[in-house]
């Protein structure tokens, strides 16, 4: 019984379509047993009751046809009514007749009725005679004899092998029937199955269309049997949009926190520096500043890289104008440039250049490109930008005259890679790979290749709206 039970245990059925075919199937065999013991009872019911009326219509012909005579009873036996009992198949025929308590002819040990029998209402009971199950009936009728009336009672038997045999015939038939519908009913299991399971399979397309940023509740028309998983499906999604929205506000307040602090300490530290003229403390206080101008920039590129994941899951293009938002960064940017003497060359930047994006990632993107530019190009040397279209690509160009690439630059977009000539420019090695997200975001690419001459160019390609 266990066994059975570990059959049926959900946990080893994976497949929700294979437990509803076999549910079904075990449910068909469990009908088909019934329909067979069901078919078997009413078929011997049926036997038994064709015979006892068989039966009684013999056994009261027999009792009508005594006569009273001169000398006692005449008891023609009629030929017709054994031919009656004799078409129901090769049966064994017993009788008997009986005046009060005696047998006066027939078969004197053959079974008495459980009850006395009453004026020509035959009587029926089974009993077992002779190594044979036996039906029988009994009739009686008072008659005159020898001037007295007295009870005379006629007891026919009959055994029950044409009986029994047309009652396995029928249920034989049942069983052959059954199991006809028990083959028919695996492909009727899996159809059935199908049909259940499809509207499961519609609500899984039905998701599986959404974009990673589609947080909508989901509205799609399911049965009713269906409409707790909806809910706790929606349920799910509203959590879901909660807590990126709190992991949005946490990442602006925490940049919030964690920029101007940091910001205030240099300011501080770089007055000091300016006020003092101890030497000592004058190295000490260049350490705390370029200890503090690192930290800064690793806290904002990771809260960046923090922000282009989250807006990539959340990803919402609108039209902009990338040409201004690259203008805007070169201006940012070109303060940092002038305090290392590098000059900044702009071409294509005048023209309008329509795309669909994220403004802030973009911005973030473009940022990090030119940072990397500043940073890595030759002292008083010279950065390069320009804009262009091909085909159906905007292409952002950015070249410096510096150090150029030590490295692979496919293994430069990795996270927390940095090149093995970098010396003492400090970095998280988080800037390329913030490009590249951004770019695989916008369905575009960014690469590094070596410059015409010296230095490195990086190449941003986005699509045109």
């Amino acid at each position: 019984m266990n066994g059975w039970l570990r059959l049926f245990d959900p946990a080893r059925i994976a497949s929700l379509r294979r437990r509803l075919v076999w549910q079904f199937l075990v449910l068909s065999a469990a009908l088909v047993l019934g329909l067979f013991l069901t078919v078997g009872w009413v078929a011997d019911r049926a036997s038994r009751a064709s015979q006892d009326a068989v039966l009684g219509a013999a056994v009261t012909a027999i009792t009508e046809g005594i006569r009273s005579v001169d000398d006692g009873l005449e008891l023609d036996l009629p030929y017709a009514t054994f031919s009656m009992l004799g078409a129901m198949g090769d049966e064994r025929i017993f009788y008997a007749l009986a005046v009060a308590d005696r047998v006066v002819t027939g078969y004197d040990d053959l079974p008495a009725p459980p009850e006395p029998a009453l004026d020509m209402v035959p009587i029926f009971w089974t009993a077992d005679y002779r190594g044979a199950r036996l039906r029988l009936s009994a009739v009686a009728r008072p008659m005159l004899i020898d001037n007295r009336l007295r009870p005379v009672t006629v007891t026919l038997g009959q055994t029950r092998l044409g009986q029994a045999a047309i009652a396995r015939d029928t249920a034989r038939s049942a069983a052959w029937a059954a199991l006809v519908f028990l083959v028919v009913a695996l492909p009727v299991a899996l159809l059935a199955a199908q049909a259940v399971l499809s509207p499961i399979r519609s609500l899984a397309e039905v998701m599986g269309r959404r974009g990673p940023r589609d947080l909508r509740p989901v509205r799609h028309p399911t049965p009713r049997e269906l409409a707790p998983l909806l809910r706790a499906l929606n349920g799910l999604i509203a959590r879901l949009r909660g807590a990126l929205d709190l992991a949005e506000t946490f990442i602006f307040e925490a940049a919030h926190r964690i920029r101007t602090p940091l910001s205030l300490v240099r300011t501080e530290a770089e007055l000091a520096l300016s006020e003092t003229t101890d030497e000592a403390t004058r190295i000490r206080l260049r350490r705390m500043v370029r200890a503090i101008g690192e930290s800064s920039r690793s806290a904002n590129q990771i809260l960046d890289h923090a922000m282009v994941m989250y807006r990539s899951d959340q990803f919402a293009a609108a039209p902009l104008d990338l040409a201004a938002l690259t203008r805007a960064v070169v201006r940012a940017v070109a303060p940092l440039a002038d305090m290392r003497d590098i000059a900044l060359s702009q071409a294509g930047l005048d023209s309008p250049c329509p795309i669909e994006g994220d403004e802030r990632m973009l911005e973030i993107a473009l940022r990090n490109i030119l940072d990397n530019a500043v940073k890595y190009a030759a002292p008083e040397g010279r950065i390069a930008v320009s804009l262009r279209r091909e085909g159906p690509m905007a292409v952002l160009r950015v070249q410096n005259d510096g150090r150029g690439l030590s490295d692979d630059p496919a293994q430069l977009m990795a996270r927390f890679r940095r090149g093995g000539n970098v010396g003492d420019i400090g970095g998280s090695g988080l800037g390329l790979t913030i490009v590249t997200e951004v770019a695989a975001a916008h369905r575009g690419r960014f690469r590094l290749e070596p410059g015409e001459r010296e230095g490195t160019c990086a190449l941003l390609h986005l699509p045109l709206a």
